[in-house]
């Protein structure tokens, strides 16, 4: 499986101004990896990867709007957050923001964003663009603010699908939220993880097991992991988000829209006619 790529209809993102030297292809596999170990290979990829993945999808996220993923849903319509109006004046906390698109686009309505993410490479193209908002650089599964820091939190595939241990981050989210917040994350929908990560028919045909939870790793020729994502099914992120002290009012599956003819990895318009690709979890802290 491969990194998510969230999509959207514009940017005005200009190239990124750092650029890695090429490294060598790693294995990829399936085998256990922890808390620890996917912190770190993936704080190294994201830091390795970020001007390429801003290169290839900065004209469809775009320097400030909301897209909850490939499927390009916007925030715009969805209002997952709740109507765009009363966002004016909301702390909100975005987890996994990347260049932090999603916190420019919050912070244009009026909202108090704070753009975290473990990458510091991906932070610097958060600087780049350009924003009045604070930028933190932090493990989602130990957040750096005080208990009841925020009206809502954020993330659009962000943290969650590449975390050992979810609950950690969930009780983080729950704990730094006030009273009636609402929490809303966006990941891989689990069905995917039992197809071909690929875009064509070949991509449609179940090649493992939905309830294998065993981590997509790939790792160095030392065995060192350098990316790892972690697979759970629609059940085990429900009991997940009870556990954490959350409810969960909605799970939205966006169906692929006919305007969008983009086709990467596994992603296309081919599997997200038949397929759900998404999965977003809206969630509220009593």
């Amino acid at each position: 499986m491969t990194p998510p790529k969230r999509d959207g209809r514009k940017s005005t993102t200009r190239e990124p101004i750092i650029q890695e030297p090429e490294q060598s292809d790693p294995e990829a596999t399936r085998r256990t990896a922890g808390v620890t170990e996917s912190s770190r290979a993936n704080r190294g990829w994201w830091d390795r990867n970020a001007d390429e993945y801003q290169i290839e999808h900065g004209t469809f996220l775009g320097d400030d709007r909301f897209v909850w993923g490939p499927e390009g849903l916007d925030e715009v319509e969805a209002e997952l957050l709740g109507p765009q109006e009363d966002l004016k004046g909301k702390d909100v906390l975005e987890i996994g923001a990347g260049a932090a698109q999603c916190s420019r686009w919050l912070a244009a309505q009026g909202a108090r964003p704070v753009a975290l993410d473990l990458s510091h490479r991906q932070l610097q193209h958060a600087l780049r663009i350009g924003g009045t908002f604070p930028l933190v650089q932090a493990d989602a599964g130990v957040l750096p603010f005080r208990d009841g820091s925020f009206d809502l939190a954020c993330s659009a595939y962000g943290a969650l699908p590449f975390v050992a241990d979810p609950v950690l981050v969930l009780r983080e989210v729950h704990r730094v939220l006030r009273p009636g917040g609402r929490f809303v994350f966006s990941a891989t929908h689990p069905i995917r993880w039992a197809f071909p990560d690929e875009p064509g028919p070949e991509g449609l045909s179940v090649s493992a097991s939905y309830f294998d939870r065993t981590p997509y790793v790939e790792q160095d020729e030392e065995g060192q992991a350098v990316y790892v994502e972690h697979h759970r099914t629609l059940g085990d992120r429900v009991r997940d988000i009870a556990s954490s002290g959350f409810r969960l009012v909605d799970l939205v599956e966006p169906e692929w829209p006919a305007w969008n003819t983009s086709e990467w990895g596994g992603w296309s318009p081919l599997r997200g006619g038949l397929i759900p690709g998404t999965a977003i979890f809206v969630c509220e802290r009593d």
